[in-house]
């Protein structure tokens, strides 16, 4: 292996993570609902799966569009994360026990989505700079998908150290996630 072969995979491998942190910071706060192993590892898949989708879409629409819908992708993502933490948040207060964040089926879509919005923009550059893009979508799924394992898998450690007051550290934690991606 060449030292500039060895250098991309390190870089790859950096972003990797860095794309994933997000899904690690909302998977914390989603871990904190009362979620099965079995769902966390479904949930973990999804968006490994949607880590890899969102920058093949943006590799694919870069090529005929401008870059300035990575703006608009990462805005979007930020409001869905508000949304759902604000939610989160009132129903804590709302004293009812349901669960804000669905984990299956069209909630579990919108959750992947939500997450994984920001690699669409990523995946815009992609095309661009020559990087081997499968082995890139390979290692962003991969990423994603362990450190969402991990954030829901924590999160739910926290929850039962936490009780009832888990609710509102995830829906602040996903608050301040959405507003950090919609003020940079």
């Amino acid at each position: 292996m060449s030292t500039s072969t060895i250098g991309e995979l390190i870089s790859l491998l950096f972003m990797a993570i860095a794309l994933g942190m997000d899904a690690f910071s909302v998977s914390l706060g989603a871990g904190m609902q009362k979620i099965r192993l079995k769902r966390i590892a479904i949930v973990g898949i999804v968006i490994g799966l949607f880590h890899m989708i969102m920058p093949f879409l943006g590799i694919v629409v870069g090529q005929a569009i401008s870059t300035r819908i990575g703006d608009f992708t990462t805005l979007v993502g930020g409001l869905v994360l508000v949304g759902i933490g604000t939610q989160m948040l009132l129903s804590a207060f709302n004293h009812e026990s349901r669960q804000v964040i669905h984990t299956a089926g069209f909630g579990l879509l919108i959750f992947a989505l939500s997450v994984s919005i920001d690699s669409f923009s990523v995946g815009l550059s992609l095309g661009i700079s020559g990087v081997k893009t499968a082995l890139a979508l390979l290692m962003f799924g991969a990423a994603s998908m362990v450190l969402t394992w991990a954030g829901m898998l924590l999160g739910r450690k926290v929850h039962g150290l936490l009780g009832v007051y888990s609710e509102i550290l995830g829906g602040s934690i996903l608050f301040g996630f959405g507003l950090h991606i919609i003020f940079g």
